[in-house]
């Protein structure tokens, strides 16, 4: 079988349960006694296991192997847990998610068995002794309302189960015409391998195989239970056949997965008449009869399955959003997403013409305003589409924050909010490095040691915090912390060492110029370089990154308490809200976010200072920046006349953008100008107007 078609399928989800593995761990951590946690950890487990078996990923499908081993005695309470086997599950993780890098790079999941882990593992399970491994074991093979004769038969005598299976009347009775027919009539106890997959589905080919040969009569467990995969490792069958069991067995056996089949001559057992009471009658009453009570709930069948079905509605009603979703290829979104881009633009082509238009149509004008509505609806649907929680990032930075604490001998706990704040895909894909490099920086530079923190009266644990909400159209992330805060004067002496800026400059700057120079590349305060941090890069790749989103980041910071790092980003980069302004004859979109106010400037009130071009607004200086000697264009508007002033802003810092004339608002679709125009750092992309004609788009961040 082909499996390369649900390799796409088995990345996402395995991504899932890898997620799921690594918070639960966490909590195991902090509560190793808990049973859900357990649970949890074991269905995760198990489930990669099936799925790297059924795609042919051995070495992944034997390690999620020992480490289900491992917690199937945790829950069965023989192994306790503890901080080195916590350790160990979490190097079997990120074993893992090699695998699966490996596999997304090339398809196979590489060469690396692993074996330190395994052993590992192994020596987990090995290390209670024999005696406990083997006693979880043997309760799940005898039944608990067995007679203790058969139990310890069971117990004892391995593969001969079928000997003690009893049959009902009417099964009785079949098997009496049976042998009236000159049938045989043999018992059969068949072992499926520990790492079978699919048991239930290897069970139906064995049923396959005898009912070639023969008839099935009865089975234990089941065959409603066997087909639910309600068994342990082995099943017993009654079974009529004409042929010898010799061959029956051989036929079995060729099932593949099939570890043993043992059998022989069966002979009888009846459940006495007053097994035929009603399913109301009391279970006990009828166990102290039966030989064994799988036949007996058989009969009584009703009033077994619905305690059995109970638990699954209940599991199922937890999470109905499994259903709900439906994973969907970002490429089928981005063509749906240029779609309503080309219906905004037909859109905005109506709008024009009916501009133009001599005669004012109101029946047009309702149409034109009904399509704005729609386009509108249809833009705000496409767009929570594409939209993700940034929980699918966040959640494995505590992992990394608990690692960090180990290797850094810092002790530190990361408190998260928000995590359910929704971004578009393509941002949230590029957001993970950044806030991993302001944590690791608060991990690092932020929190101080234990010692140094007891002196201080702060708590030995350092608090870093990650919080994230809506803030209008942009998505605020803030990391922050409860440690030292950003010395300004070690970061000034750093500047002018490496020869940035002599002491006089130096000794100039603002609080925050200074702190600004931690963004440039290169730049790092740190006295020693470790692999955590100290090499200088981190901050400029925060920058760079969040300014290429649209976003912007600004740091607030006192020293001895603490800093807030905090991210500003658009929610989204596909259609935005823009202002539409003429410069020298041509037209240019400024985005709306990015627009404190917009004012009139008498050339008379510019004033210079160190030859730079500057205003008072209302008490704040704010520098000129002319865009026809930007975009080396030549302005169309007289120089004596009023000017038309964008003020713009990026962060707490203010801007003004001198224009022509201003057009007016207008909902843009933005086109990437593509890969070979990449030069002109200040042209953030391009839209295509009502009337066909292409305006470029300012980027405002790149002019401060």
């Amino acid at each position: 079988m082909d499996v390369g078609q649900y390799l796409d399928i088995f990345l996402d989800e395995t991504k899932e349960h890898l997620q799921t593995l690594n918070t639960q761990l966490l909590a195991l951590e902090q509560d190793s006694e808990n049973e859900d946690t357990i649970n949890e950890i074991f269905r995760a487990a198990h489930t990669v296991k099936g799925m790297a078996g059924t795609m042919g990923y051995k070495r992944m499908q034997n390690l999620t192997h020992d480490m289900e081993n491992v917690f199937s005695e945790v829950r069965n309470g023989s192994i306790k847990v503890n901080a080195s086997m916590i350790d160990v599950l979490f190097q079997c993780l990120d074993a893992l998610e090699e695998y699966l890098a490996n596999i997304q790079e090339s398809a196979d999941e590489g060469t690396n068995d692993n074996e330190p882990l395994v052993k590992a593992l192994n020596d987990i399970l090995n290390s209670k002794g024999g005696e406990a491994a083997a006693a979880p074991e043997a309760k799940a093979e005898a039944p608990a309302e067995a007679p203790a004769e058969a139990a310890s038969e069971e117990t004892a005598g391995g593969n001969d189960k079928w000997k003690s299976i009893t049959l009902t009347p009417e099964e009785a009775k079949n098997l009496e015409e049976q042998k009236a027919q000159g049938r045989n009539i043999f018992g059969i106890t068949v072992s499926v391998q520990e790492n079978c997959l699919l048991k239930a589905a290897r069970a139906f080919l064995v049923f396959k195989a005898i009912e070639e040969n023969g008839e099935v009569i009865t089975s234990t467990p089941s065959s409603q239970e066997i087909e639910d995969e309600k068994f342990e490792l082995d099943f017993s069958v009654i079974i009529s056949s004409d042929v010898a069991l010799e061959k029956v067995i051989e036929e079995i056996k060729n099932v593949s997965e099939i570890a043993d089949a043992v059998g022989g001559p069966y002979e009888a057992v009846v459940a006495s008449e007053d097994d035929e009471a009603p399913a109301e009658t009391p279970k006990e009453e009828k166990t102290a009869v039966a030989t064994t009570t799988t036949e007996v709930a058989k009969k009584a069948e009703p009033a077994k399955q619905a305690p059995a079905k109970a638990p699954e509605k209940k599991a199922a009603d937890k999470k109905p959003q499994v259903n709900r979703t439906v994973r969907v290829d970002i490429e089928k979104l981005d063509v749906l997403m240029n779609l309503v881009s080309e219906l905004i633009i037909a859109k905005n082509s109506l709008v024009s013409s009916a501009t133009a238009s001599a005669s004012q149509n109101n029946s047009f004008n309702e149409q034109i305003e009904y399509l704005e509505s729609v386009t509108t609806n249809l833009h705000e649907s496409v767009m929570k589409v594409r939209m993700v929680p940034i929980e699918s990032v966040v959640n494995k930075f505590p992992r990394m924050i608990r690692d960090l604490s180990k290797k850094l001998n810092k002790p530190m706990e990361l408190y998260m909010s928000g995590e359910e704040t929704e971004l578009d895909r393509t941002v949230v894909d590029e957001i993970g490095d950044p806030l991993m490099h302001l944590l690791r920086n608060s991990a690092d530079h932020g929190l101080e040691s234990a010692e140094v923190r007891a002196e201080r009266g702060k708590p030995e644990v350092g608090s870093i915090f990650l919080d994230a909400y809506q803030e209008g159209n942009n998505v605020i992330i803030e990391v922050r912390d409860d440690g030292n805060g950003i010395d300004t004067e070690a970061v000034r002496k750093k500047a002018v060492e490496r020869g940035v800026m002599s002491e006089e400059q130096a000794a100039a700057l603002t609080e925050d110029e200074v702190v600004g120079l931690l963004f440039n590349a290169g730049f790092s305060t740190a006295k020693v370089v470790s692999d955590v941090s100290g090499r200088g890069v981190g901050l400029d790749v925060v920058k760079s990154k969040i300014e290429a989103l649209s976003g912007e980041v600004s740091v607030k910071t006192k020293l001895g308490e603490g800093s807030t790092f905090t991210v500003r980003l658009p929610l989204t980069l596909a259609i935005i809200q823009a202002l539409m302004v003429v410069v020298g004859g041509e037209k240019y979109a400024i985005s709306l976010g990015n627009i404190e106010t917009i004012e009139d400037i008498l050339p008379s009130d510019i004033k210079t200072v160190q030859s730079k071009e500057v205003i008072n607004l209302r008490g704040t200086v704010i520098p000129l920046v002319r865009l026809d000697e930007v975009l080396d264009i030549e302005s169309k508007r007289n120089p004596e006349d009023s000017m038309v002033v964008v003020i713009v802003k990026k962060g707490d810092k203010l801007a003004g953008l001198v224009v022509d004339e201003l057009i007016g608002q207008q909902e843009i679709v933005i086109k990437s100008l593509g890969k070979y125009i990449t030069k002109c750092k200040i042209i953030s992309g391009a839209t295509i107007l009502g009337d066909g004609e292409v305006a470029l788009i300012i980027d405002t961040n790149t002019l401060f």
